[in-house]
């Protein structure tokens, strides 16, 4: 096997992608993909990219160069073995979709995280993956909202002794003009 040489500024400028990774990501979480082979990987990597979510395949020496300088503490016990990286500012999209790859994927193992700043545990991670996603919450939260106008409209588009009343004036003073 030939051992490929990478230089100084490569891995600086590998180093710096990571940094920023960490910076401008909501979830960052650590996967074991040891054992998957191509054409799951490939899948894997693709269904994350289609929910805006990156996954890279880094060593673990650069991974703890990279969270040094982001000045993100508590990771590097993930940083063992082979090690997948994935950022998101989602932090239920990727949580959703590893653990449902955990799943159907023998060899995939999530490791833990960081969410929102926090080092994340599995259960923490599994526990923001029953969440429903962005837009259901925003759904749920407009539902919220509108329910007391809609409560408003359905009282007053009843048929209510003040209404009656309002037709029966609208009536009589319509039969006036006429007249």
């Amino acid at each position: 096997m030939v051992k490929r040489v990478v230089s100084k500024e490569a891995k600086q400028a590998e180093i710096d992608q990571l940094v920023e990774g960490f910076k401008s990501s909501s979830a960052i979480l650590v996967v074991d993909y040891l054992g998957l082979s191509v054409a799951e990987v490939t899948a894997l990597r693709k269904e994350l990219r289609d929910n805006d979510v990156k996954m890279k395949v880094v060593k673990n020496t650069l991974l703890r160069r990279a969270a040094a300088q982001a000045e993100i503490e508590g990771l590097d016990e993930y940083f063992s073995g082979p090690t997948a990286i994935v950022f998101s500012e989602d932090i239920v999209a990727p949580a959703k979709i590893l653990t449902e790859q955990v799943k159907n994927l023998d060899a995939l193992e999530i490791k833990g995280g960081m969410i929102e700043g926090k080092v994340a545990s599995l259960a923490d991670i599994e526990t923001v993956a029953k969440l429903p996603s962005r837009e259901g919450l925003l759904s749920m939260l407009l539902s919220v909202l509108q329910a007391p106008m809609r409560n408003t409209a359905s009282v007053l588009s009843q048929a209510s002794p003040a209404r009656k009343m309002a037709y029966a004036l609208k009536a009589v003073a319509d039969s006036k003009d006429a007249a």
